[in-house]
């Protein structure tokens, strides 16, 4: 009985203070956390009713790469949860509620409204059916920068929101789904069958490859602002599909390359010329390496690395013999890598699990004589990146105050210690699958806590490893253009406001999470 009693008042009491939370999927820390800060949960059952009604999209959403239905979701609910030793949450839980207390509040609030709630997926809830001061992990239509898609055709309109070039941090990115940029990949054409046994290719061949580099130099510089469009260019769409052939006969085939020696000092004052306008100059290699990846998954999957048109052609188009799983040593996604087995000829340095945190990395950095890369390019970089990708985002996320969410950024280093926004996923994974995760991902979803609830109360409270990285005026756009009022916040404030309320907060994790190359 006077469990029973003190389980009433201690609902009770959360009800008035709307503590009232609900959670789907595994997420023990979450749970034990706001217990401790006195909440109730409210255990989620899926039922028909209006708040489980499929997300609504325009009819452009799939264009512009912010459709609901096509989430490059990185969470998967159903994947098992493996605590660690280092952070068992699960014992902490049962430890918790030996005595069945915590089950026996669920039950009693089962017709409250939750006030929090933690879904895997944004399309579980509605938000057009919450109320404003009920908070919720997702932004809708949000798909404009955590799908690959929406990430490509929305970084090419940052010159509108900054004086950055998206090619200084993105790689080159096509979609390849769509027609305008299949022809801007190919170049108009798909070049011929190749020919078999090459013997020599002549000095020719770096002629033309020196005259499409210098007129490609030439449309930088705009002086080709008075050209007839209808001038044609130095290779036609035929000149590109013979010169593709010769390329991956020296490339690929062990063709021999004859050259002049004239042209030696020509290809050098070219290559210098390229260097002070081509931001990926250094990433291009002389392979023609692309990495191609579906549209719409996450966690690794699909994956390939490619180096000729016509295989990516036929992939791109459906053939099934060319999307073959396997190939997987390129990859350094966990997801994919806990499923092999280690090379007998890796660095013996690196961990069974292939992952480093950031303190390993930077050691490693320090061992390489850089000491200074990871707080003067690689993290500024970063930063950087994804203010960038949230700022072409900010008209199609839809704004919601009691609103936040958690993303995962992925990106690769240059031999520069330039970093490279490969994605940004939504709800990335939380299983502490390596003894890193164990740590991080514990620590995230404290310090997510500290941010969205702890901050509304006290405004200098500590964030933990979290830390404001850009705050920008609200604008107020003409009806004609609706815009939210605020820019999407990465971690932002759900409900309370103060003297500042006239800026939007964006909040970042700091990275420590680099993963070792397997």
């Amino acid at each position: 009985m006077n469990r029973l009693r003190n389980a009433k008042i201690y609902v009770e009491r959360a009800v008035k203070q709307k503590k009232i939370f609900t959670i789907q999927g595994c997420y023990p820390v979450i749970r034990c956390l706001l217990r401790r800060r006195g909440w109730v949960e409210k255990k989620m059952v899926h039922r028909s009713g209006p708040t489980l009604l499929p997300p609504q999209k325009d009819l452009d959403s799939s264009a512009m790469g912010d459709s609901d239905t096509t989430e490059d979701e990185d969470e998967d609910e159903d994947e098992e949860f493996q605590p660690s030793q280092l952070f068992d949450f699960d014992d902490l839980l049962k430890f918790d509620d030996l005595d069945g207390t915590h089950a026996l509040m669920s039950r009693m609030v089962q017709n409250e409204i939750p006030y929090f709630i933690w879904t895997t997926r944004r399309d579980v809830l509605d938000c057009r059916f919450l109320s404003k001061d009920q908070m919720i992990n997702h932004y809708a239509r949000a798909g404009s920068f955590t799908t690959k898609v929406g990430l490509c055709l929305n970084l090419r309109n940052l010159p509108w929101f900054d004086e950055v070039d998206a090619n200084s941090f993105f790689p080159r990115c096509y979609c390849l789904g769509a027609e305008d940029d299949k022809k801007a990949f190919i170049g108009d054409k798909q070049p011929k069958k190749q020919e078999k046994n090459p013997v020599l290719v002549s000095p020719e061949f770096v002629d033309e490859a020196l005259c499409a580099c210098e007129e490609y130099l030439s449309n930088l510089a705009h002086m080709d602002i008075d050209k007839d469009l209808e001038a044609p260019l130095y290779l036609t769409p035929e000149g590109w599909s013979l010169f593709l052939q010769r390329y991956y006969q020296v490339v690929h085939e062990g063709a021999e390359l004859r050259h002049l020696d004239t042209q030696v000092q020509r290809c050098e004052d070219i290559l210098q010329q390229l260097q002070a306008v081509v931001p990926q100059i250094d990433m291009e290699g002389d392979r023609n390496i692309w990495i191609v990846k579906p549209g719409a998954k996450s966690r690794g999957r699909g994956i390939m690395c490619m180096d000729h048109l016509e295989e990516m052609l036929k992939l791109v188009n459906g053939n099934p013999v060319v999307m073959k799983d396997g190939n997987s040593v390129h990859l350094c996604n966990n997801s994919i890598q806990k499923h092999l087995e280690n090379s007998c000829h890796r660095h013996p340095l690196l961990p069974p699990d292939n992952m480093w945190s950031s303190q390993r990395f930077q050691a490693h950095l320090q061992e390489m004589g850089a000491p200074n890369a990871w707080s003067t390019i690689i993290v500024p970089g970063m930063k950087d990146a994804v203010i960038h990708a949230l700022q072409t985002s900010q008209d199609t996320v839809q704004c919601r105050k009691a609103s936040f969410e958690l993303y995962g950024a992925d990106f690769v280093f240059g031999e520069d210690f330039q970093p490279w926004l490969i994605e940004i996923n939504a709800s990335p994974t939380m299983a502490p699958s390596t003894a890193v995760t164990a740590r991080l991902c514990a620590g995230v979803q404290a310090d997510t806590l500290r941010v969205v609830i702890d901050r509304m109360l006290d405004r200098n409270c500590d964030t933990g490893a979290f830390e404001l990285i850009y705050k920008q005026p609200v604008t107020t756009s003409p009806a004609s253009t609706p815009r939210p009022s605020c820019l999407l916040p990465m971690y932002s404030d759900t409900r309370a406001r103060s003297s500042d309320d006239s800026t939007a907060s964006w909040w970042a994790l700091r990275p420590c999470r680099p993963q070792a190359r397997p």
